[in-house]
């Protein structure tokens, strides 16, 4: 799943000081509130665009360029400093290209800094500001503002991070160095750049977004090649405006892009970490259900100076922020930027926050759109969850006694549900039963008073919780916690599932999240006590996101020997079999997940139940098939394999292993799988309705190729006994679940439960499952059972619940 970043430091954090004045015509009688220090601000210049696609197929633009911005109040001397630049995936002999700079970027202004030139476009740079000579990938690399014209040394992220000649890092594609994430978006007709303030928040998937280059010079000159629309004659409204003025009856202001002055409101909250600022509400209302009367003021780096309880006068620029730029598919967030504030006085009464119970938000969730945007739709707040929500963005909201649907994340996040009766969980969740359903009473919960909560699924935040509204890339609207309740528990405890007997054979699927020999010898041990106590030792368990010996190092190693040993060693001691085990070393960085960790499947196996069945020649790119074996049924032509490895189905993922067991003289086959993940999908709660999962395309190739093994398997020995286990990354009524059980040569165990238990994994307070045990038809009367250990408690091991199944 993709990382998870805490709402309240989401998406920016400008680093230049936002400076507070008293608007022109107030009377001196009104206090001047400052949001920072009275010291004059310090000019502040980030990389603010990279192209490297000049001259490519396609591209109208003749060279590659990089544009610096200046976000500062005062001009910012470039004198011994330059832009460097280093391919996406450096090795130990890639050396960091350098173009040196002089003169300077103007304040808010741009220095446009000239590359290489292509061999196609028709269309000429703006006077560049500076010229190098630097042939920049389209689509991966890294650029560098250095405080130094020596070229740098780092080649990762880390030693880079280090050095304190960089200013600032611009990774794009799939660069391995980067600040967080690498942008995305980058291609022979597209640039990734920052919104027009230069909000820099060290994390580049979130700072930088895929748009047509606009390349621009110190003096301003360039921008988009777009013909520019007629001004309107003025971007200032003349006349005062309400909040429900600027937040209008859309998701869009109708008051975007424009100046607004002395808008009044109350105080409500303050965030003086991560995305600074603080929320007002006017206390008038203008009686329209559809128009929010609360909204964000966006201080950039500077604390806040107003605390709850003020009546303020805000002028400022409206502005919509998309928590995940503008092209992840996420909502946007009406915002009022760059402020002036004045406090007319504090210590007021705040407005009464608005109660949410089980009949608040309606059931259905989302309006459709038929795939397209939903930002210019009324919104309909008695119709759908998310038009509810989003005409209450920045107003205050209380709610009462409420379930904990999704544990206490590492953020201090919680899922609470508004609607107890919805799709409940026997332990208390709200399981997912399709997309046209999602669960609209799902709700986060986050803290701004200091205080942090602690709950499993199933417990109760009882007393209190109001705040205002919020919207954030990762888990959609949220409430800013201004007051937090209790946590009473529900008293769940881990599952322990029933031990085989004698003549059953025992598979367990367990997903133990990017281990390595790097991880605390605790983690281990916590795996390890699942396996022995709660698995009840099975005879063969399918590991997926097991990391070979140093972790995300990478530094070519592949091997996982280490890594399993220590596992191995973990379950002997925790009272466990000693196992053995098969696995196949996949070429290096060619299977996804984390850079340099090389994740792969692994098979543990007691040898004192089951033996493994090895034929030789398996390896990272030598597809196993299934081969007669005489009068014997099947047979695999290399056990431990893999199946079709070259196949574009498993670019940059996971290949399935395949092994040959035998149990009691019997023959088994186990398929463990990991598919690749939903990363990249809009989100559900996002712009787009229904949003497009773009991953799933890959999935469904990969669920075909294991489709055909197994088919192909089934074909030379229609009573062959097969096991297709592992993390699938989808759902029982996705796509690709429908595409691997095709023709009926699989059936998906999950759908066997009754609906309420048909859950592996805990998501945005959505129970739902991603891993899966599958058998073919010869597999009678199976004893199928999801173990939650992990998912469901804020104290996990893995965010995986492993599975298992029993048969004779």
């Amino acid at each position: 799943m993709p990382e998870h970043i805490p709402a309240a430091l989401r998406g920016r954090g400008a680093k230049a000081a936002v400076l507070v004045a008293l608007p022109v015509g107030l009377v001196g009688s009104l206090i001047a509130l400052p949001l920072t220090a009275q010291a004059t601000p310090s000019p502040d210049a980030v990389i603010s665009e990279v192209y490297g696609g000049g001259g490519n197929s396609g591209a109208s633009l003749t060279h590659d360029f990089i544009e610096l911005g200046n976000s500062g109040t005062g001009s910012f001397d470039l004198s011994g400093w330059s832009v460097q630049y280093l391919s996406g995936s450096p090795s130990s002999t890639t050396k960091w290209q350098v173009t040196p700079l002089t003169g300077s970027i103007p304040a808010g202004g741009t220095y446009l800094v000239q590359e290489a030139k292509g061999t196609g476009g028709d269309t000429a740079l703006p006077t560049p500001d500076a010229t190098g000579t630097i042939a920049m990938s389209a689509s991966s690399g890294t650029v560098a503002l250095v405080h130094s014209t020596t070229a740098l040394t780092c080649l990762t992220a880390e030693d880079c991070a280090a050095d304190g000649a960089i200013k600032d890092l611009a990774g794009f594609g799939t660069a391995a160095v980067r600040e967080s994430a690498p942008a995305t978006g980058a291609g022979n007709t597209t640039s990734v750049a920052r919104d027009a303030g230069f909000h820099d928040t060290d994390n580049n998937a979130a700072d930088f977004t895929g748009s047509a280059p606009s390349p621009r010079n110190t003096t301003g000159t360039g921008g988009t090649p777009t013909p520019e629309p007629t001004p309107e004659p003025t971007d200032t409204n003349p006349g005062p405006l309400r909040v429900h003025d600027i937040q209008g009856t859309t998701r869009i202001s109708p008051q975007n892009g424009k100046t607004v002055t002395n808008v009044p409101g109350v105080v409500t909250g303050v965030r003086s970490t991560g995305s600074k600022g603080y929320w007002i509400q006017d206390p008038e209302g203008d009686g329209n259900a559809a128009t929010s009367e609360g909204v964000f003021v966006f201080t950039g780096s500077a604390t806040p100076q107003v605390k709850v309880g003020d009546s303020v006068l805000v002028s400022a620029k409206v502005t919509e922020y998309y928590p995940g730029g503008k092209n992840s598919g996420t909502q946007s967030v009406t915002e009022l930027s760059a402020p002036t504030a004045v406090v007319l006085s504090s210590g007021n009464k705040l407005p009464d926050a608005e109660v949410i119970d089980a009949a608040t938000l309606p059931e259905a969730y989302a309006p459709q759109a038929q795939g397209g945007n939903i930002e210019s739709l009324e919104l309909k707040p008695d119709a759908y969850a998310l038009d509810w929500l989003e005409a209450h963005e920045g107003m205050r909201v209380r709610i009462g006694d409420s379930r904990v649907v999704g544990a206490t994340n590492t953020y201090g996040e919680t899922w609470i549900t508004t609607k107890p009766k919805q799709n409940p969980t026997p332990r208390g969740g709200t399981v997912l039963t399709g997309y046209d359903n999602p669960n609209s009473g799902r709700l986060l919960i986050a803290s701004l008073t200091g205080d942090q909560l602690k709950a499993n699924v199933g417990d109760t935040l009882t007393g209190t919780t109001e705040g205002p509204v919020d919207y954030a890339n990762y888990g959609g609207y949220n409430v800013q916690a201004t007051a937090l309740g209790k946590v009473t528990s529900g008293g769940l405890t881990p599952e322990v599932a029933k031990k085989g007997k004698a003549n059953e054979v025992s598979v367990a699927t367990y997903n133990v999240e990017n281990l390595d020999p790097t991880d605390p010898q605790s983690k281990f041990d916590r795996l390890a006590e699942g396996v022995v106590k709660n698995l009840a030792t099975p005879d063969i368990v399918s590991l997926e996101e097991i990391q070979d010996n140093n972790g995300a190092k990478d530094d070519g190693t592949v091997a996982a020997d280490k890594t399993i040993a220590q596992f191995i060693d973990a379950i002997k001691a925790a009272g466990g079999p000693t196992y053995d085990w098969r696995s196949v070393d996949p070429v290096n960085d060619q299977d996804g997940g984390e850079p340099g960790g090389n994740i792969r499947n692994v098979f543990l196996f007691n040898p004192q139940r089951v033996s493994f069945v090895d034929r030789p020649g398996g390896d990272a790119t030598t597809a196993v098939e299934a081969v007669k074996d005489g009068n014997k049924g099947a047979r695999l032509s290399v056990s431990p394999g893999r199946i079709n490895p070259t196949s574009d189905a498993w670019k940059s993922s996971r290949k399935p292993l395949v092994g040959e067991f035998t149990f009691r003289g019997e023959k088994l086959f186990v398929v463990g799988n990991h598919f690749n993940s939903k990363g990249g999908d809009q989100p559900g709660h996002g712009a787009f309705q229904p949003p497009t999962l773009g991953s799933e395309t890959q999935r469904t190739a990969q669920a075909k190729e294991v489709n055909t093994f197994v088919s192909g398997l089934l074909a030379k020995d229609r009573q062959a006994r097969v096991v297709v286990l592992g993390d699938m990354n989808d759902f029982q009524f996705s796509k690709p679940l429908a595409t691997l059980t095709e023709g009926g040569v699989l059936t998906d165990l999950i759908n066997t439960l009754p609906v309420g238990e048909r859950y592996s994994y805990v998501y945005d307070g959505n129970a739902q499952t991603l891993d899966h045990i599958l058998v073919s038809p010869a597999i009678k009367k199976p004893e199928y059972d999801v173990v939650h250990i992990n998912a469901e408690f804020s104290d996990q091991t893995s965010d995986h619940d492993p599975q298992v199944v029993r048969f004779k």
